[in-house]
């Protein structure tokens, strides 16, 4: 009877183990533009709420949906930035963390970037201080901005309109003198241009098409760095990843720096059933050796632009060359392994 009881025990061991180490996509029923960073040990992850704030906190991001979380901030009742809140992004810089997002007070032309501190260690705890808008001498309407460090400097990368109208959304870069302050102008470093990054018609008699650039993130590999943007509207189903490289010596704030590929580098895939996927970022396994792609996407077509868009993660390779590939995203049925711890 004990030896049948510990067969037993080692068997549930194992189910368990295994269970712990292999998951599904979503990770959530819902969370458009997703985002998470790794460190000392967690993920913190985010994605838009729309009228405020929340952070969790995880060891496994592959079980997000069982993980802490909470609400760090709530706009207030009125103002340039108390509603339609997009896109957040929490990094650590410079010994604090910041969350960056978008925001306007209800008119999507006065959308701009704003910021939040915390000098706690861990962002769970502390105080998230609204601290400022963030922005460029231009001052334009911006989201979707992304922060990153390249050999001692910090740059911020968004998506912005060259004037003050809609109609084409642009990628941007700026350099920074610190977290919450851009130094210069802004450069624009890619616009739509190729026929599927042009997707973007709406059916609204004064405003009938938009052409998106959006969702920057920076992906550093070997020599090289990669801004992963979305292209085409996030309305339609064409919404899809692209990418532009430039060389680690290179100057970042020279447009002719940043070489864009023709070609989509991730898409939807019908035979998968998954659609519109974009506004991507990435991380690697908790041991540094793998790497992994996070993303929302639609289990359906013509789901469109809301809350029915699902954060989902997958492993991505490196071809001989150094450019990351992305293969195709992969269907909610398909049973995945784990980051390695």
């Amino acid at each position: 009877m004990m030896i049948r009881t510990f067969i037993f025990l080692l068997l549930l061991a194992g189910t368990v183990a295994q269970a712990q180490d292999t998951f599904r996509n979503p990770l959530l029923s819902k969370g458009p533009d997703p985002w998470c960073v790794y460190k000392d040990g967690y993920y913190y992850y985010m994605h838009t709420m729309g009228d405020h704030l929340e952070l969790w906190k995880t060891k496994n991001i592959a079980f997000l949906k069982d993980a802490a979380h909470k609400t760090i901030w709530t706009p207030p009742a009125a103002g340039p930035f108390s509603r339609d809140i997009w896109a957040p992004e929490i990094h650590f810089l410079r010994g604090k963390w910041y969350v960056y997002f978008a925001a306007d007070g209800g008119d999507n032309q006065y959308h701009r970037i704003y910021a939040l501190e915390n000098s706690s260690a861990d962002p769970m705890k502390g105080d998230w201080v609204f601290k400022s808008k963030v922005a460029d001498v231009e001052d334009k309407w911006a989201i979707d901005a992304s922060v990153f460090e390249h050999r001692g400097n910090l740059y911020m990368i968004w998506s912005g309109w060259e004037g003050n109208r809609n109609g084409r959304q642009d990628i941007y870069i700026a350099a920074m003198k610190d977290p919450l302050t851009i130094k210069g102008k802004r450069v624009r470093i890619s616009k739509p241009e190729y026929a599927w990054e042009t997707k973007g018609d709406i059916g609204d008699p004064n405003l009938r098409h938009i052409d998106v650039n959006e969702g920057p993130e920076m992906l550093k590999y070997g020599k090289k760095l990669f801004i992963v943007y979305s292209g085409s509207a996030c309305w339609t189903d064409d919404y899809a990843l692209g990418i532009l490289a430039a060389d680690e010596d290179s100057d970042l704030l020279d447009p002719a720096s940043w070489k864009k590929k023709p070609e989509s580098v991730f898409r939807q895939s019908v035979e998968n059933n998954v659609y519109a996927p974009g506004h991507n970022s990435f991380f690697t396994s908790p041991d540094g050796k793998e790497y992994w792609i996070l993303y929302h996407a639609n289990d359906h077509p013509g789901d469109g632009c809301g809350d029915k868009r699902s954060p989902r993660i997958q492993r991505f390779t490196w071809d001989k060359d150094g450019w990351p590939v992305f293969g195709k995203p992969v269907s909610t049925d398909s049973l995945l392994k784990s980051p390695r711890t």
